[in-house]
């Protein structure tokens, strides 16, 4: 396992350089100019110049791309061109919002997803099993963004139960988890049906049905743990895209985490921030992947990872 995981760290290599290319890459096609906006519609071309130079923003892309690297690899994700403070600390302040948010989502992903598979699975054909999966096609179809704007009308401006926005207790984390974790649920119900239709279909349940063990015991004890291991793919997926998710879910609920600082600094042109946060994200996603793999062998003592 130990030469399985240093071997999954060394391809993360090339993946994140990967990444850092593409984002810079995409951020000089958006269209506008950093030193303008900064520099305000008064400014004139002299001082946008100065501006521009200052930023390095004058500089052959290859040499501004060399020079962004040059840091990454120092640890240094280079300096926000909107507040001017260093991109790491605008991402540590926001980053444990982001990070809370979408463990809270997952969490809803995995009970929703993994129940309603369960009951669905075990009702084959019967209308508990189709209401699930129609109500998982309407969780995948939904947009978030339109979810959580539902969500606000009816729990916050109707009902006054929870608050409209805002980030810092328990209250503010339902709506906003619920709005990310709906649409995964959706995904994870369909694929635990699945994949518990075909393990209980296994000689071993048959046999321990035939012995006379207790339903819930043949369900949860012996089906649900083999299950499992294509659902925890499925779920270490989500939790990559729900990091990446909370872009428009925290505009919607006005959170102030990575993922509502990742579309300002797009609109502000602020390559430093934009190219930093998509970094970490990536980071995060690719370990949440390695930790996936490694959980296979404590589902199923077969896997053999080297």
């Amino acid at each position: 396992m130990f030469v399985f995981i240093i071997r999954r760290l060394l391809q993360l290599v090339p993946v994140l350089f990967g990444v850092t290319l593409v984002v810079f890459l995409i951020m000089q096609m958006v269209p506008g100019d950093p030193a303008v906006l900064l520099a305000g519609e008064s400014a004139t071309p002299e001082q946008v110049e100065l501006l521009r130079h200052k930023l390095g923003l004058d500089q052959p892309l290859m040499v501004q791309y060399a020079n962004y690297m040059g840091g990454v690899l120092q640890g240094d994700l280079g300096t926000s061109i909107r507040s001017n403070r260093p991109v790491l600390d605008e991402i540590m302040v926001r980053f444990p919002i982001t990070f809370q948010l979408a463990l809270a989502s997952i969490f809803v992903t995995v009970v929703l997803g993994v129940f309603a598979g369960i009951i669905s699975a075990t009702k084959q054909y019967s209308f508990s099993d189709i209401s699930i999966m129609i109500i998982a096609l309407l969780g995948v179809s939904l947009p978030n963004f339109w979810l959580g704007l539902m969500l606000i009308l009816l729990f916050s401006v109707k009902f006054l139960i929870f608050p409209v926005a805002g980030w810092g207790t328990l209250m503010h984390v339902v709506l906003p988890a619920i709005t990310l974790g709906t649409g995964g649920a959706a995904i994870v119900a369909r694929m635990t049906r699945s994949s518990m239709l075909e393990v209980i279909r296994q000689d071993y349940i048959r046999t321990a049905k035939a012995k006379g063990v207790k339903q819930k015991v043949i369900i949860y004890k012996h089906a649900l743990k083999n299950a499992l291991i294509p659902v925890i793919t499925v779920v270490g997926l989500q939790f990559g895209a729900l990091l990446g998710g909370t872009v428009l879910t925290e505009s919607v609920f006005a959170i102030n985490g990575l993922g509502r600082f990742i579309i300002d600094s797009i609109r502000m042109r602020d390559f430093p921030a934009v190219q930093g946060s998509i970094l970490i994200v990536s980071i995060i996603f690719v370990l949440v992947n390695l930790t996936v793999d490694i959980s296979y062998r404590f589902l199923n003592k077969r896997i053999d990872l080297n």
